[in-house]
Parts: structure tokens; C-alpha cells; sequence
């Protein structure tokens, strides 16, 4: 899992605690140095190795999403980590934006993902991608997920792949997974065009940036 400063602390700690009983002990969290990595929220997550360090073959390669990503898709050093380890990974994988830095590595041209709302239809076609609105999209070994709490549900469905869905099941009683929010308003569809446009103000930095970094590559 790709630490990096600026990060979205839940894209990380959702499917972290939901896929850690896969890993056996063996889940790594890596970023550029070992130590701790904060998020956008200000919140740290402390990586165990380096990208010196972490092993060279990998069954999944993770990368999350977050206020930092438009610097991840121009972060050389990242980038070739992630080429390299994805060369040889049987699960190459994001939430929210994290998806543009797979793009941005050339890891997603020609396949099908999704990203966050506020980028994915203007964003990843720039990097070969081909958006999908869903929560979670599978294509090959390639698995996207949308923003932020959509990292549940690719852990549980990512876990289902690698280990059946009963123990997926298992892990989403275990985090007692029964989503029922207090508001419909999780999409722009349902939240309707006011809260739309004061969300994108809020996201305007994030996919300006992104799309530029994006626009930069070519």
C-alpha cells in the first residue's frame, strides 16, 4: 500500500483493515521514506519500508487517492516504483484518486476505471482509461474504486477474489459493514446541483491539479 504525503487517510486505513487478515503479516505499507507520512487531513500513517525495501513482487499493488495526487503524478520516483512492482503484481489497484496515479504511470491505458466524482470523466481519459460510474470496477487485474468510502467495498470485493465470499462476507460482519447513511446525497446525482457545485469548490484545487499534472504527461 503507497503511503505519500497528502494522502486520504480513510482510502488507506478502509481497505487496510478489511484485507489485513489476507496478508498473513506480509502487508507493507510503503512510501518514499520509513517513518511517518502525513495525510491531507493532517492525520499521519507510519510506512514500514521504503521503496528500497519493499519486496519486489507483490499480489497487490494499492495506491490511494487524495489531496497530494496531482504531485504523485509527476513524482518520477513514484512512478517507476510503480511500473516496476506492477510488473510483476496479480492485483494492481486504487481508490478515489489514486487511480490518476496509475494513469499517470501508464498502468491503466485501455482499461476500463473509475476514479472520484469530480475527476473521473474529465481525468482519465487523459491517461488512456475509460471512465465508468461505479463503485467498483474490475477489468482484468486492474480494480478502481470511487472516492473515499468506496475503499470498503473494493476491499470486500478484492477479498472475494482472493479468497471466496465467505470470507469476505466474514470480514464485512466482523466490521459490521451495514451502511445506512443518514443522507442520500453520496453522488452528485442525489445530492442534487447546490450541494454539487459547494462540493466542487471544495474538490476545484484537487482536479484542476490533477488535470494539468494529467495534460503535462503527454
Amino acid at each position: 500500500m503507497l503511503l505519500y504525503p497528502g494522502m486520504t487517510a480513510l482510502d488507506v486505513v478502509g481497505p487496510q483493515e478489511l484485507l489485513a487478515g489476507l496478508a498473513g503479516g506480509n502487508l507493507h505499507l510503503v512510501a518514499k521514506d520509513i517513518g511517518p507520512v502525513e495525510s491531507d487531513t493532517g492525520l499521519a500513517i507510519v510506512a514500514t519500508h521504503d521503496f528500497a525495501t519493499c519486496p519486489r513482487d507483490v499480489t497487490v499493488l494499492f495506491v490511494p487517492g487524495g489531496d497530494g495526487t496531482p504531485a504523485q503524478m509527476r513524482d518520477a520516483d513514484t512512478l517507476a516504483f510503480l511500473r516496476d512492482r506492477a510488473a510483476r503484481a496479480a492485483w494492481i489497484t486504487s481508490v478515489c484518486t489514486g487511480s490518476l496515479i496509475l494513469g499517470a504511470a501508464g498502468l491503466l491505458d485501455g482499461y476500463r476505471a473509475t476514479s472520484h466524482w469530480c475527476v473521473r470523466d474529465t481525468v482519465l481519459p487523459l491517461l488512456g482509461a475509460t471512465p465508468v460510474d461505479k463503485r467498483v470496477v474490475f477489468d482484468r487485474n486492474r480494480v478502481t474504486a470511487a472516492g473515499i468510502s468506496a475503499g470498503l467495498d473494493f476491499a470486500l470485493a478484492l477479498a472475494a477474489r482472493l479468497k471466496g465470499e465467505v470470507f469476505a462476507k466474514t470480514a464485512q460482519l466482523v466490521a459490521e459493514y451495514a451502511p445506512q447513511p443518514p443522507f442520500q446525497a453520496g453522488t452528485p446525482t442525489e445530492a442534487g446541483l447546490e450541494i454539487t457545485r459547494a462540493a466542487g469548490e471544495i474538490l476545484k484545487a484537487l482536479a484542476e491539479g490533477s488535470q494539468k499534472a494529467a495534460t503535462g504527461r503527454r
